[in-house]
């Protein structure tokens, strides 16, 4: 290697320091008295020292059942502090963290630990029967099976397993010596949301967690004196990664455990906590500010709201600006790359309903969409806002290109370093994103393609509409009928004033508006809040044959 100086001393510090785990190990010197944690339901705090030591139990307690470096810990638990020693313990002892969805049933549970193979299995008390049944369906069982308690309720340990406190509780709080470390070390694996088949498990290294911490220090910005609380389950990259305990704890600010989303217990831990960071999905903004209308907080210590998982539409963007904070922010992006454009509040509500433009590191595109190909970075749509094309990111600092053990699947969404993402959008002149659905949920009418999610703006903005998910039933005059599922804000909700409302909206042609409509009480989502249009087709289908939908 040709260079004007000696990197081996660089290359050497660099790929063994830069580290998470390094991170907070600073804060735990630096801010050795500082509250790292707190756990409002049972009114438990822990400074950096205290979390440490903690984090230290458990990771010396995994060491002596014998787990080693690159051995799997996985745990599936609900937000609580139990979730950060699992997380953080395994780094400390070189081995990787492994958080599942707690809403998975038994079987896609024990698949996962099929897959991933974890020395140790930690679920929450609340999920036991699910993880006793999952157990019992498991070809390869874990050596160990640790029950924790996160809900302040007692319950009962099955036979073979162990309470994690008891064995955490004879364990030693030192630093354990971890050694032969590299930047490229998997630490953590997450699993995509799993919207059709077993979700993939995606491997993150060392150098990607620090860097998506360093990208929301960098977006938000978080600094030490920060309190987040993110409301969306901590599992998924955006709950982990995006104000969660990965940048909060790195960047040596407080976290703040809301263990589920409780829309009056999050108002009020933002006044009695000083909150200053709150993350969560537009659908949990909207019950957030339908409380404050009603029963007002004292919101003054936010500094901002951070939502992703869907677009952020006008009318929400200003209604959540009034009632929540002028300081919304929105971030589009994928378990595999974290977050990759974003939207800040200087481009808010003007650019509601984008994804934004790509974040500092990131580079995305909207290039053309092929069924029997990918095309290729430079083969771009026009930037009009009108051609539809396949939007790809190439986020070298937050992903490690692969897929856990599912080379097909690596293979069909990567390429060169970008990540093909399979979802269908437009962009401008100054290369704001659009997200107009996925390559799966566009639908055929007629000869016209459809896209689910511009129908969905159009009605939400209706004021007697809560919300609504657009999907479509097989028709055999135009192949597929366009069908709205919607949740009525106003009782007296009618189809007509539906049907009337959609045919004399500007933003929709004839062949867009639904033929169909089923009135809801709840949409369909993945743990990450997102619409699982999928299974709102599958459900349309059912109805037809049924005769639960409702003609125009």
């Amino acid at each position: 290697m040709n260079s004007t100086y000696d990197v081996e001393a660089f290359k050497k510090e660099f790929e063994q320091s830069f580290t998470w785990l390094n991170g907070f190990m600073r804060n735990v010197m630096r801010f050795s008295e500082k509250e790292a944690l707190l756990d409002p339901a049972s009114g438990r705090k822990w400074s950096y020292k205290q979390l440490n030591e903690m984090c230290n139990k458990l990771a010396n307690a995994l060491r002596k059942s014998g787990v080693k470096k690159n051995d799997v810990v996985t745990y599936q638990l609900f937000n609580s502090p139990e979730f950060v020693y699992s997380y953080i313990a395994p780094q400390k002892i070189g081995a990787i963290n492994n958080p599942i969805n707690y809403n998975l049933s038994p079987g896609e549970t024990s698949q996962i630990i099929d897959h991933n193979q974890p020395l140790i299995y930690i679920y929450d008390s609340e999920i036991k029967e699910t993880a006793v049944k999952a157990l019992e369906m498991c070809k390869n069982k874990p050596a160990i099976v640790l029950m924790a308690i996160t809900n302040n309720k007692e319950a009962s340990c099955p036979q073979g397993h162990i309470l994690f406190d008891d064995y955490i509780s004879d364990s030693s709080s030192d630093n354990p010596i971890l050694e032969n470390v590299s930047i490229y070390d998997e630490v953590t694996r997450l699993q995509t949301s799993g919207t059709t088949g077993l979700p993939k498990g995606v491997p993150l290294n060392n150098a990607n967690e620090v860097l998506s911490a360093h990208d929301v220090l960098m977006h938000f910005p978080l600094n030490p004196n920060d309190k987040t609380m993110n409301m969306t389950p901590w599992f998924h990259r955006g709950g982990l990664h995006s104000g969660g305990p990965t940048p909060t704890l790195y960047a040596g600010g407080e976290v703040i455990v809301m263990r589920t989303f409780q829309p009056k217990l999050c108002l009020e831990y933002v006044e009695k906590y000083k909150i200053t960071f709150l993350i969560g999905v537009p659908a949990v903004l909207g019950v957030l500010a339908s409380r404050q209308e009603k029963k007002p907080c004292d919101l003054s210590t936010l500094k901002g709201i951070i939502t992703m998982g869907s677009p952020l539409e006008r009318a929400a963007c200003i209604r959540f600006q009034n009632m929540l904070t002028p300081n919304i922010f929105n971030g589009y992006g994928t378990t595999e790359t974290f977050w990759n454009t974003f939207l800040r509040p200087y481009d808010l509500p003007l650019m509601s309903g984008t994804a934004g433009r790509s974040c500092t590191d990131d580079d995305v595109r909207v290039v053309k969409a092929y069924e029997d190909r990918k095309a290729e970075p430079d083969n771009l749509v026009a930037t009009n806002n009108k051609e539809v094309g396949e939007i790809i990111i190439k986020s070298p600092a937050k992903t490690t290109f692969s897929y856990y053990k599912n080379p097909e699947a690596t293979e069909m969404k990567y390429k060169n370093g970008w990540f093909y993402t399979g979802d269908l959008g437009t962009w401008d002149s100054k290369q704001f994103v659009t997200v107009v659905g996925r390559k799966d949920d566009m639908i055929i009418s007629a000869g016209e393609n459809i896209y689910p999610t511009k129908i969905e703006e159009v009605i939400n903005e209706f004021d007697k509409v809560e919300e609504c998910i657009v999907t479509a039933v097989p028709d055999r005059a135009r192949g597929e009928a366009v069908t709205a599922y919607v949740i009525p804000k106003d009782d007296s909700l009618t189809v007509a004033e539906l049907n009337e409302y959609c045919s004399n909206h500007p933003m929709l042609s004839k062949y867009q508006c639904p033929r169909y409509y089923r009135f809801v009480s709840e949409l369909p989502r993945t743990a990450t809040g997102k619409k699982q249009h999928f299974k709102i087709k599958q459900q349309a289908e059912e109805d037809l044959k049924n005769g639960l939908l409702m003609r125009k």
